[in-house]
């Protein structure tokens, strides 16, 4: 069923972020204990969207509402046909709520045309003139003055896309709305989310996505468009790489009325119609208390809640905000327990912990006037340490930037290069025929396991430089922004680079007891990776060509981390120019990688530096000790 779910994409937030089966005692306590009416409700341009509404059967309370609105179907449908649970998790169910799921514009059972990470337009001025933030505050307007029994307070919160549409729910806010958590958020397509990162198109999990959700339905259904299905494989590998370019890609989806596609297709720099499609410069003046939420290990949307969270704190400041990051891939906060992922233990329940002592009385206090939980401004999980850790602001204050340097031989320390160094770079030769693997898994499909994977299998390639520390003597705790700075020269005119920073255990790590054939000794795990195309390293407007043969600086945005590297272990980082099929192949050759032809893909070799005048280096921020 999951992998079905996974490759028509018609459910596949559903599949991945409901709860665990619900049990027959889950249901029917919904069944005994709510009402639901599904409703067309008007806009202001006069299009309804369908909207589901699950009301207490004990009409003695009033109740707040708890609102997602959702690209990905609010499925079950029919009156009879109940949600489980109701909310975030069963204890918002059993706690009562009105709660309410609405199919966004052009989505399934609503009217109007699917519009996807539509923009924002700040100068309404006729009934014509809609966005995200005019449906949710058409919807919240009229669930105040239509549903009985409501207590004039509405709570918003979503993952992923979802997520996006409670982002743009802060502007514009309708005053009833008082309470927003954004979770994962769709926040920016280009510059870190989905879509792409740095520039670079997330190839893996773009097209499989694309090819169901960007397709224009042909008539409102309960039933989402098919995707793509024809791979002929299990090997995502080969698949991507027989395929060979974008354009032999877009070929196989010709004949499917895939808008998102082609706007992909046609959009390959950081132009108007990105631009206007990300929230953060509009949320100033955020009236609705938010609880901003992602994952460290999120194979998606990591980028969104530490953006957003960021954007609200500079442009927002008075805004109550608290911003939570934890041990997770993405939307896994919402279901089980949280104390593993794949072969790494955290040490504790984090997910559930999340659940009963952030989220839960977070909504219970600014929707019902329970007391106040006194949340830090952030609660934050260490990677390495496994401990949660409240901070009055993120980056933490007393967090202190420090530059992790290359060296020659391999060497990684935060010592500057001398002027004694004896060899000032190191090359590899990158062959875009012979790609990088993201992973040592068969997969077709992009899967999160990645996030935390052992690094070996990469370490061993030639194509890979690898810079590692001596064991360290004292901890090392990190918390906040990372940055990649990189001194590189070419033969080619463009290239990708992928920075790895990564936790190497010591070779005399015991296996854990509840997965012994799981060989810690020596693990390379994965604390952050992120990919640079090199010409949009001085614009995503207006990218530029590498000069062949000249040493370039190349910098750009790892996003944040909180991790703690213990003694003993040790810290390493990898350099590579391809990371496939998760990233799309640089043909290496200055071009519009979108319509690209197969001969212009060419090997090149690549050097980084790291002498007194070019120290390539990771920058971080360090907590003191």
């Amino acid at each position: 069923m999951m992998i079905r779910c996974l490759i028509t994409l018609t459910m596949t937030m559903v599949c991945l972020l409901a709860n665990a089966q619900p049990t027959p005692a889950e249901l029917l306590y919904i069944q005994e204990h709510y009402n639901k009416k599904e409703i067309g409700v008007p806009m202001r341009d006069g299009t309804k969207l369908f909207t589901s509404i699950y009301t207490p059967k004990d009409t003695t309370k009033e109740y707040p509402i708890l609102f997602m609105r959702t690209p990905y179907s609010i499925a079950p449908y029919g009156d009879q046909a109940y949600r489980v649970p109701l909310g975030p998790n069963m204890q918002f169910t059993y706690e009562g709520f009105i709660f309410v799921y609405q199919d966004i514009r052009g989505k399934y059972l609503s009217e109007g045309n699917f519009v996807a990470v539509r923009p924002y337009n700040p100068n309404k001025t006729s009934n014509q003139d809609i966005d995200e933030s005019s449906d949710t505050y058409d919807t919240v307007d009229w669930l105040i003055n239509n549903i009985p029994n409501n207590n004039g307070k509405v709570g918003m919160w979503g993952i992923s896309a979802p997520g996006g549409y409670a982002t743009a729910a802060l502007m514009d806010t309708h005053p009833a709305l008082v309470a927003v958590s954004p979770q994962a958020p769709v926040t920016d397509w280009f510059m870190g989310d989905d879509r792409h990162h740095n520039g670079a198109f997330m190839l893996m999990g773009s097209f499989t996505f694309v090819s169901s959700y960007g397709r224009e339905r042909d008539s409102l259904s309960t039933r989402g468009m098919p995707g793509y299905a024809a791979y002929g494989t299990p090997d995502g590998y080969d698949f991507y790489l027989k395929a060979k370019t974008l354009k032999n890609l877009s070929n196989k989806l010709k004949g499917t009325n895939n808008t998102l596609w082609n706007d992909l297709m046609a959009h390959g720099t950081y132009d108007s119609f990105w631009q206007v499609r990300t929230p953060l410069p509009h949320l100033k003046n955020v009236k609705p208390a938010v609880l901003s939420v992602g994952g460290w290990f999120d194979q998606e949307d990591l980028y969104g809640p530490i953006k957003t969270q960021a954007a609200i704190a500079t442009q927002s400041p008075q805004t109550r905000q608290h911003f939570v990051m934890g041990p997770w891939y993405h939307g896994t906060w919402a279901r089980g327990k949280g104390d593993w992922l794949e072969n790494v233990f955290f040490g504790s329940a984090t997910s559930e912990f999340y659940r009963e002592h952030i989220e839960l009385p977070f909504f219970l206090h600014y929707l019902k006037g329970k007391p106040d939980p006194h949340l830090p401004e952030a609660y934050i999980f260490d990677t390495g340490s496994h401990v949660w850790n409240a901070y009055h602001q993120w980056p933490p204050k007393a967090a202190q930037t420090q530059n992790l340097y290359f060296h020659p031989h391999g060497r990684l320390n935060f010592e500057a290069p001398s002027k004694t160094t004896d060899t000032v770079s190191a090359a590899y030769h990158s062959d875009p025929n012979h790609p990088v693997p993201y992973t040592a898994e068969t997969r077709l499909i992009r899967g999160s396991a990645y996030m935390v994977e052992d690094q070996r299998f990469a370490a061993r390639r030639p194509d890979v430089l690898v810079f590692m520390t001596e064991p360290l003597t004292k901890d090392v705790q990190i918390a906040g922004r990372l940055a990649a700075n990189l001194f590189v020269k070419t033969t080619s005119t463009d290239a990708d680079f992928i920075v790895k920073l990564i936790d190497v255990f010591p070779d005399n790590m015991p296996n854990h007891p509840e997965r012994p054939t799981a060989v810690m000794g020596g693990y390379q795990l994965l604390v952050r990776g992120e990919v640079m195309r090199a010409k949009f390293r001085n614009s995503f407007e207006k990218p530029e060509p590498l000069e062949p043969g000249k040493v370039t600086p190349v910098s750009f945005d790892m996003q944040d981390a909180a991790h703690t590297f213990k003694k003993g272990h040790r810290i390493m980082v990898q350099v590579q120019s391809s990371w496939f099929p998760l990233v799309d192949r640089n043909p290496q050759i200055f071009t519009d990688i979108y319509q690209a032809d197969e001969h212009q893909f060419t090997p090149a070799w690549h050097e980084v530096y790291f002498s007194t005048d070019y120290p390539s280096n990771i920058s971080m921020m360090v907590m003191p000790k």
